[in-house]
């Protein structure tokens, strides 16, 4: 299947520093997968739902004036998006529209003064056609450095509005940070909110709201090379979360890290994390008021990085996390590792693997209509990717990336019944007997993307992307890593081409240029 040209994800993420501003922008979001549900009949089922929505135009407009004022306007449509329904009975087929034509928006003003402080407005908009969802949101935020840059104090208030059949649900949302940023030893204290009805993810990305958590970091850091090290820094940290409805305590985290960097230049470091006694998770059961308890986890990892500078580097990693709690064994490892040759100043290869590994986690995996089902599983994850970049000279450049990323989750047979304390109750009914689907995933995905880029003028690009994408889902968990491989390869290939022209101007020359045709 072929995909327009704008659905390349670089033309959304290319100089976003505007657009970034408040978390509230997530490029995916245009040309995601449609908004709307489709509507079954007597004996009609679903023959096709597509997975994204085709954009037909896309504009981008960004820029500082020396004074320190940037503004930036993005613009997109997306064409209708229809799904295809069949009759079971009469083989007849009918679309139903899942997405409208949909305008996606967003303004941003930012303000820079005082060297390193900024005051910003930015407000994202989603505007569908007919009776479907819309959304509005708007943020207010300020950065604020002193002259010496000694004291930082930021600040964000959001408020976002939905439009549902059922009326318009508005949501709020707030960040009020303190920290000294100079100095060897340095602090910083933190509080962020968000209301049950804060919604940002028509445009952006939020995996989350209803909480009201606070947080208070230390650190010592070097900024002269001693003996040993070029720089060191060491951070501690303490955060007590809450829901914001109803206020009631969700858990708490202690942590430490250290990083060091060798005169050698190679750095190397690690952090440790403790969630002490009972922690509430209100999200997983996904049933309103329900709540799942856990205790005691503990998890770590340390990682090396060698000088880069050298013709072969390196970076590694390796971690785990476990439970300290009666009738629980639950163990999670995971390692990765990133050989870079850089054959010359023209060539560099990049190969990265990461696996992760988690035994006996327990986690939701389905609801019947008295009883929200546990399950015991085993989870596994395996990302393999490359990356290259082979420059021709200072204005000519081939880059290219893959990335395979394949996970599992296997269930044992029996399931576990949720309690009201929170606590789990093991059956001996299992998941075919209780009536329930295979609760088992089995997940992966092949990207790979070419692209040429040319400077044909000061900060001035001509791109040519070409990208493919493979994607398989279905619930046989306990295929091995060459038997899933096959089977992604066997599913149908989307292809996209796209052409990007980005020009650059100078604000100020042009106003030059209009000035001497004024004085002419």
């Amino acid at each position: 299947m072929n995909k327009p040209f704008l659905n390349s994800v670089s033309f959304f993420t290319e100089g976003v520093d505007l657009f970034t501003k408040g978390d509230l922008f997530f490029s995916r979001r245009v040309g995601n997968e449609p908004s709307g549900s489709v509507s079954l009949g007597p004996n009609e089922e679903v023959q096709d739902y597509p997975s994204q929505t085709k954009v037909l135009n896309a504009l981008k407009v960004s820029g500082r004036t020396k004074n320190g004022l940037g503004v930036g306007v993005f613009n997109a449509i997306t064409e209708k998006t229809y799904a295809k329904v069949t009759n079971l009975d009469t083989y007849t087929s009918r679309k139903e529209l899942v997405e409208p034509l949909a305008n996606y928006n967003i303004l941003v003003v930012d303000q820079q003064f005082n060297q390193n402080s900024s005051v910003s407005i930015i407000n994202t908009n989603v505007t569908r056609n007919g009776h479907f969802r819309d959304a509005n949101v708007t943020g207010l935020l300020a950065d604020l450095t002193t002259k010496k840059n000694t004291y930082n104090l930021e600040a964000e208030l959001k408020m976002s509005n939905v439009n549902l059949k059922s009326g318009t649900e508005t949501g709020y949302s707030y960040t009020l940070e303190l920290a000294k940023v100079f100095g060897n030893w340095q602090y910083w204290v933190g509080h962020e909110f968000a209301d049950d009805t804060y919604d940002i993810n028509d445009l952006g990305l939020q995996f989350r709201n209803n909480f009201s958590n606070f947080g208070v970091e230390a650190s010592y850091r070097t900024f002269e090379p001693t003996s040993n090290f070029l720089r060191y820094n060491f951070n501690t940290w303490i955060d007590y979360n809450r829901l914001s409805n109803p206020s009631t305590y969700t858990g708490s985290t202690i942590g430490a890290s250290f990083s060091a960097q060798l005169k050698s230049l190679h750095g190397f470091g690690g952090n440790v994390n403790f969630q002490p006694g009972k922690q509430y998770d209100y999200f997983e059961p996904r049933a309103e008021g329900r709540y799942f308890v856990y205790e005691n986890r503990l998890n770590g990892n340390v990682w090396i990085s060698s000088n880069y500078n050298k013709k072969f580097a390196i970076d590694a990693n390796i971690g785990g996390a476990t439970f300290f709690e009666d009738g629980r064994e639950t163990n999670n490892i995971w390692f990765g590792i990133s050989p870079r040759l850089k054959l010359n100043d023209k060539l560099l290869l990049i190969y990265s693997f990461d696996y992760d590994k988690i035994n006996g986690d327990r986690g939701y995996a389905d609801n019947t209509a008295d009883a929200i089902v546990f399950g015991n599983r085993d989870q596994k994850t395996m990302v393999n990717s490359i990356t290259g970049s082979y420059s021709f000279n200072p204005f000519h450049s081939l880059n290219l990336t893959f990335r395979n990323y394949w996970s599992t989750v296997l269930y044992d047979d029996n399931i576990y019944l949720l309690q009201e304390d929170g606590g789990l109750l093991e059956t001996n009914v299992s998941f075919e007997d209780a009536g329930l689907d295979d609760p088992n995933i089995n997940f992966s995905t092949w990207n790979l993307d070419l692209s040429y880029s040319w400077q044909f003028a000061p900060g001035s690009f001509l791109t040519a992307l070409y990208r493919n994408q493979l994607f398989n889902y279905d619930s046989e968990a306990e295929l091995n890593f060459t038997n899933n491989f096959d089977r992604l390869l066997n599913q149908p290939i989307q292809n996209s081409f796209s052409l990007k022209v980005q020009y650059f101007i100078d604000y100020n020359n042009v106003k030059k240029v209009f000035n001497k045709k004024s004085n002419s």
